[in-house]
């Protein structure tokens, strides 16, 4: 290849090449190139590659020099050069005349002159005014001049769209600018909606569009498509600094929706730009919105919270005042150029903007900074147990009646019942006896009514003391093994466990037989509460002896919770689960609410352990329907949405992890935060939250959540699941299109996956990178991404995977256009060949498909014989593993080379069991029909080629 060619092939990939800086670099790159060889030629191809490059890539003030060169050449040669450049020219007019605006040490006069320039060869050429007249009117805007604006705006709108004009997008974008600057949002409205309504080619939309229309939206009341128009737009344009006008106005929007929170996360993603910008104009309306935003949390008592960048960190309320006195600054500048006080006016109307609306949620999990606390989500208590106690009922009667109670389970009538003996007798008064059991009753309702085990360890000590004084054991050791287990719980083991023990001794010896049970029961409690699990397990064995002989009937299914509790702990989940089923349908027949909830939940921490989903979700399901602690109902909540979020009932849990967000949220340390969380609850549950919408089809809240949960799983030192959150909003990312965020998380992933460990997920990685590089075209890229995860997987020992990703490396080397390197890979993909296994499905279908990619390879290299022989046997290999289209496909292409090959009989012969066998209407049966007629006039039979293209609709 000549240098001349070299360059010209440079040129032709600019075109084709993403905006940013490394379109800018090749772009110079391309000029230097072409200057070194001194040609105007390829001088004036390489700038006018170059100009769009920098007015698209985020130095507008470059592309100044190369147009300048540009048309200074085009005006000495112009028979050199052709039409189109001429309307590349014409067209590059308007990059110049918008920008000069926005550079203060520009003189007016300058832009005018190009203007005038500008309608001049419009004139001459015989084309519309209507690009002229639209940039006239971009002047008057800047200035302020509303009378001429109007005046332009109303040329601009009679005249004539044509070639030069801006897309059927980026021009009614302009006009709802000129409508919004009115406080005509209805009129703007109305002229943006069918343009969104219709199909947007251009690549500044329909994000352009969408931001302009935001403030209209918001004005007018259309809350959900001010919502929806700054989220669809926003995304598009943070990626590039040449968006930094639309940036500047999603942080605005943020100011005037009570969204502070959020445009502070925005300024700080963007704060670097400000010493990048691509004008001065960009830069002072960007300072103003932020400065808004500052401002405004200032306001709100956040002043001193720290804001990132680059130079340190500053307060909010510091860089308030600094970016505030910038955009002033600026502002001054461009108004002393033009000789107005408009830019002035507009920036001064930013930075003390008042919001529009109190509040709009911009996402499904935001909250505004003075959000009220949610609420636990538990349902309503049940009634209180109301009894009915004869006044004549005395002391000791009463005091039965709660023992009644107590020991046969019934402990809310018990709890009711000692709320009527603190009325009528808890003054004092009782004989010692009496206060005992007073104590001992008091003791249970403060631990297991109200959960205030201190105040139940102060009775407990009582009442025991007073029964040791009585000399009445049973009592004594019932009420000791309790207060034993209540100090475990506290904290204080070294006390309470003998306790209980010295207890259990004496009541499983020497006590009454319906006690033994429970002080088994209370002994693993205590041991459980120590973690010391085996010795519990071996107390249930002893309490569930007993159990039969308790008068409280809800005792065997108590033991066996106790069992399956234990069971967990120790690891043996499976028959965790059989004792937990075991206390549930108990608990459940005998309608006793608070133990079906317990084994109900133990029951599906179990069945999610032992992957058993469906049923560890219809457990949960049953523990929140008779749940009463909000706390516990929200973890229950929340180990159902996690279930479900990754299946067809995605959309069920939606609204219950949002809330569980909201949740986490209030429990973690308040105020605003300027980077994540590190709260790793709500991390997760925005993980789990990210996995739903996805599967639910909400793409875009999706991607949101997962942005929201990569940091903060971080941040709570979990790499695991961030590199997992990665990958989730990797493929979201693809889903969604956005293929640069999803092929910078992949790469992010190869690096953080480093390791032998992680190799396999490594090479995926890789290879789903080089997967949406194919089809995007960039097929050298591709092809070296697809070697990646083969030498990967290579060192993983995964033989056909590595088969797979050097198959499609040469395949896409070959479409990359160097056939060479592509049959040298195909080799490098046969000599994986020999580890395959020969008759697993998995094996068989990777080696038919290199088959027939081997010879697509080879067709590109022009070895058509070797192609064809390639293809020998591919088909029944297909046929084999039901991969019935794939064989036809396999035929269909052997009837292409035979055609090729001259052969059209044999051709003819292949293509007409294909055609046959091909689905009516499909993409397949229309090939097999085209290339049967090409075999068809090859041997001179138009007529039979006719009937075909007839019966089937192709054009001749």
């Amino acid at each position: 290849m000549t240098d001349e060619a070299r360059v010209r092939e440079m040129i032709a990939q600019l075109w084709d090449m993403p905006y940013g800086a490394a379109h800018i670099a090749a772009a110079e790159e391309a000029v230097r190139h072409a200057d070194a060889l001194d040609s105007a030629d390829l001088g004036f191809h390489a700038r006018m590659a170059a100009t769009p490059a920098y007015q698209h890539g985020g130095e507008p003030a470059k592309a100044f020099v190369t147009f300048s060169w540009c048309l200074a050449e085009y005006d000495r040669n112009p028979a050199r050069y052709g039409a189109n450049d001429a309307e590349l020219l014409r067209w590059y007019f308007k990059y110049v005349i918008s920008s000069l605006t926005k550079f203060p040490e520009v003189p007016l006069d300058r832009t005018y002159a190009v203007l005038d320039d500008m309608q001049r060869r419009f004139t001459i050429g015989g084309h519309s005014l209507h690009a002229v007249y639209q940039y006239r009117w971009v002047v008057a805007n800047h200035l302020g001049d509303e009378a001429a604006a109007d005046e332009w705006y109303a040329k601009w709108s009679a005249a004539a769209r044509d070639e030069n004009s801006d897309c059927a997008g980026c021009d009614p974008t302009s006009k709802v600018s000129h409508l919004v600057s009115r406080g005509c949002d209805e009129e703007a409205v109305a002229l943006g909606e069918p343009v969104l309504a219709g199909q947007l080619g251009c690549r500044e939309q329909p994000q352009s569009i969408l931001t302009e229309l935001m403030l209209p939206y918001l004005r007018t009341g259309r809350l959900d498509e001010a919502r929806d128009a700054h989220r669809r737009a926003y995304r598009t344009v943070r990626g590039n600094v040449a968006n930094m006008g639309d940036v500047n106005q999603h942080i605005h929007f943020c100011g005037v929706t009570g969204n502070e929170v959020r445009g502070l996360e925005l300024i700080e993603r963007h704060l670097d730009w400000l010493d990048r910008a691509p004008t001065p104009l960009t830069a002072m309306y960007f300072a103003a919105a932020a400065g808004l935003v500052l401002r405004r949390l200032t306001e709100a008592g956040h002043g001193e919270v720290p804001v990132r960048r680059a130079a340190g960190e500053i307060s909010v309320a510091a860089l308030a005042d600094d970016l505030a006195a910038h955009a002033r600054d600026l502002a001054q500048k461009f108004d002393e150029r033009n000789r107005t006080t408009h830019q002035s006016r507009k920036v001064a109307e930013w930075l003390t903007a008042e919001p529009i609306v109190d509040y709009l949620p911009l996402t499904a999990t935001a909250r505004p900074l003075s959000a009220p606390p949610v609420a636990d989500a538990a349902p309503a208590e049940p009634a209180p147990v109301v009894v009915d106690v004869p006044e004549s009922t005395t002391v000791d009667e009463l005091l039965d009646m709660i023992d009644h109670g107590y020991s046969t389970g019934d402990e809310r009538r018990s709890f009711a019942l000692v709320r009527v003996f603190a009325e009528r007798f808890g003054a004092g008064g009782l004989a010692d006896d009496q206060a005992a059991r007073w104590a001992d009753y008091q003791a249970g309702g403060a631990a297991n009514e109200r959960g205030d085990l201190a105040e139940a360890e102060r009775l407990w000590r009582e009442a025991v003391r007073l029964y040791t004084e009585l000399d009445l054991p049973d009592r004594r050791y019932t009420a000791s093994g309790r207060l034993g287990l209540t100090l475990c719980e506290l904290g204080a083991g070294d006390e309470g466990l003998p306790m209980t023990e010295e207890a259990a001794a004496y009541l499983l010896t020497q006590g009454a037989p319906h006690l033994r049970a429970s002080a088994a029961h209370r002994l693993s409690g205590a041991l459980l509460s120590l973690s010391r699990p085996e010795e519990a397990l071996a107390a249930l064995d002893v309490a569930a002896e007993y159990a039969p002989d308790s008068p409280n009937p809800y005792t065997v299914f108590a033991v066996a919770l106790s069992r399956a509790q234990c069971l967990g702990m120790l690891g043996r989940v499976s028959e965790s689960v059989v004792a937990a089923r075991q206390a549930h349908g108990g608990f459940a027949e005998l309608d006793h609410r608070a133990g079906r909830a317990a084994s109900a939940w133990a029951m599906g921490l179990g069945l999610e352990m032992t992957g058993d989903g469906e049923g560890a979700v219809a457990a949960f399901e049953d523990a929140i329907a008779h749940l009463s602690d909000g706390r516990v109902i929200a973890d229950a909540r929340r180990h159902r949405a996690h279930l479900l979020a990754a299946t067809p009932r995605a959309a069920e849990v939606i609204d219950d992890l949002v809330e569980l967000v909201a949740l986490a949220e209030e429990r973690a340390p308040v105020g605003v935060r300027t980077g994540p969380r590190a709260d790793l609850p709500s991390a997760q549950i925005r993980f789990d939250l990210a996995v739903a919408y996805r599967h639910a089809g909400r793409l875009l809240d999706a991607a949101e959540i997962a942005e929201e949960a990569v940091p903060a799983l971080a941040a709570a030192e979990r790499p695991d699941l961030a590199d997992r959150c990665r990958y989730l909003l990797a493929s979201i990312y693809r889903d969604m299109g956005e293929t640069d965020g999803a092929l910078a998380l992949f790469d992010q992933l190869t690096v953080n996956l480093d390791g032998f460990d992680n190799a396999p997920a490594r090479g995926q990685m890789h290879e789903e990178a080089a997967e949406i590089l194919y089809r995007l075209d960039r097929d050298g890229e591709a092809a070296a991404r697809f070697l990646a995860a083969a030498e990967t997987f290579r060192a993983s020992g995964l033989i056909l995977d590595e088969l797979r990703t050097r198959r499609m490396s040469a395949l896409s080397l070959r479409w990359a256009g160097d056939p060479e390197a592509a049959v040298a890979r195909l080799e490098e993909a046969d000599a994986c060949l020999s580890g395959v296994p020969v008759d697993e499905p998995p094996a068989r279908w990777e080696r038919a498909m290199l088959g027939y990619d081997g010879a697509r390879v080879l067709l590109g290299a022009d070895r058509l014989d070797d192609a064809l022989a390639r293809l020998d046997g591919v088909a029944a290999q297909f046929r084999s593993i039901d991969a019935y289209a794939e064989a036809l496909q396999v035929e269909l292409f052997v009837g292409e080379l035979l055609l090729r090959q001259g052969r059209a009989p044999d051709a003819e012969a292949q293509l007409r069991p294909v055609l046959g066998a091909a689905p009516t209407g499909s993409d397949l049966s229309q090939n097999a029909a085209w290339l049967l007629c090409e075999s068809l006039e090859a041997q001179g039979r138009s007529a039979d080629a006719q009937r075909i293209r007839d019966e089937y609709g192709l054009d001749a």
